[in-house]
């Protein structure tokens, strides 16, 4: 059982918490720190890695605000992703194979489960039911698609991005399509993978390198990378950076060189879209993407035995001078970070605009304030999400301007509504 927090929610900056390497949540271990799972020793970045460009922002001088915390719904397992319906519900998936449909969105609102035919998808790991996304016409087509792993007969074959269409009562969701197949999936470890949409409507899919050395350099494998594709007919956009490819699957690809991405977010009012990223032990990151780019993991460069080397760095400069350097780093150690959100509206105060980012393992939210460029300013931890709520997945803003996260200790989790005190 956790405990509550029973103080006044306050905040704290990171300067006062002596930097990033502090950050980690001891009580949280796992056999494998870069998923939350477990917490390894951390070491020294290694050589050739980018240094923490966040490692001691100075404090802010604006007022912020202090959080309230409501729990919505709980009774989850696992909770993964938030998708809001245009009639005020909200549907949530559960890494097991759940769709939860949410209603009320305030403190004792009511969870049902949606019938859905997920017999085919493969669970285990970290692998399962992952990210979703709404489609901005669900009020005519009751369209959403979910990102999950595909096994038949057992074998688990691959990660696919299926379309779905809710009943009128939202009762059941029927399968309409599998959009985009043939992400690669190995025991579940690494497995993505967050859809979110860009600024002109394409859908962004960040995925994971299934702890497979060769994949995230690899422009033929959808494995390591940040896709692109139309959210209709599952295609590739045609501005994509490799859109002339002989290669079927690089035409999807729009960034490669990540190790594990399971947060994508737009910033609103802008075209920029971030990424957050596991580290292995050490530098956790938050990316702004650029098209085309690579990210600098490559972990079978290490001649390693089964050529997964966890000891190179995650923006390996050395070995790719034109590699992208992270806008954010957790430093010496790892915080799991997981799901994105921007944050918009007056009320949040001097957190308007700022990217918030959960933590599995760390069990808290970060909250990174940006300048326009995305370079990130400042890092604050506010202290009502800073612990008691445990492992922390999904970050999405409402349409009610509140920001939604969720709980992911796999006992009895929770539905979170997230506002600043007025």
């Amino acid at each position: 059982m956790r405990a509550r927090a029973s103080a006044r929610p306050r905040l704290r900056s990171l300067a006062a918490v002596a930097g990033l390497a502090l950050l980690a949540t001891a009580a949280c271990s796992s056999p494998a720190g870069d998923d939350g799972y477990g917490e390894v020793p951390a070491r020294p970045p290694a050589s050739g890695s980018s240094a923490p460009v966040s490692s001691t922002p100075a404090p802010r001088s604006t007022a912020v605000p202090d959080l309230a915390v409501e729990v919505v719904a709980s009774g989850f397992e696992h909770g993964w992703d938030i998708g809001f319906l245009p009639d005020g519900r909200a549907l949530v998936t559960e890494r097991p194979g759940r769709i939860a449909l949410v209603s009320g969105l305030r403190a004792g609102a009511t969870r049902t489960q949606v019938r859905a035919d997920l017999s085919d998808l493969y669970v285990n790991s970290e692998g399962g039911l992952m990210g979703m996304v709404v489609h901005p016409d669900f009020a005519t087509s009751r369209e959403f698609t979910t990102c999950q792993t595909h096994q038949e007969s057992g074998t688990p074959v691959d990660i696919r991005l299926v379309t779905w269409r809710l009943s009128p009562e939202g009762a059941a969701a029927a399968r309409v399509r599998d959009l985009l197949t043939g992400l690669p999936l190995s025991t579940g470890r690494h497995s993505g993978c967050r859809p979110t949409l860009d600024a002109g409507g394409a859908l962004v899919v960040g995925t994971g390198d299934t702890a497979v050395g060769s994949l995230p350099q690899d422009l033929t494998s959808l494995g390591g990378k940040t896709l692109r594709l139309d959210l209709g007919t599952g295609k590739p956009l045609p501005d994509n950076p490799f859109i002339g490819s002989a290669n079927a699957k690089q035409r999807y690809v729009q960034t490669y060189g990540h190790r594990n991405v399971q947060g994508v977010a737009l910033r609103p009012g802008t075209d920029q879209v971030f990424t957050a990223e596991h580290g292995p032990d050490n530098n956790d990151e938050v990316n702004l993407i650029r098209p085309g780019a690579n990210y600098g993991w490559d972990p079978a460069q290490g001649g390693t035995v089964g050529g997964y080397d966890e000891g190179v760095p995650m923006t390996d400069t050395a070995r790719y001078p034109d590699a992208v350097p992270a806008v954010w780093q957790s430093g010496r150690t790892t915080q799991a970070v997981c799901g994105l959100a921007f944050l918009q509206g007056p009320q949040w105060g001097a957190f308007d605009g700022a990217l918030v980012v959960t933590a599995l393992k760390g069990a808290k939210l970060l909250v990174l304030t940006l300048d326009d460029a995305g370079a990130v300013t400042d890092v604050a931890i506010p202290e009502a999400t800073n612990g008691p709520y445990g492992r922390l997945r999904a970050a999405r803003l409402g349409p009610d301007g509140a920001l939604y996260v969720t709980t992911t200790n796999g006992d009895d989790d929770e539905l979170l509504r997230i506002t600043p005190r007025t």
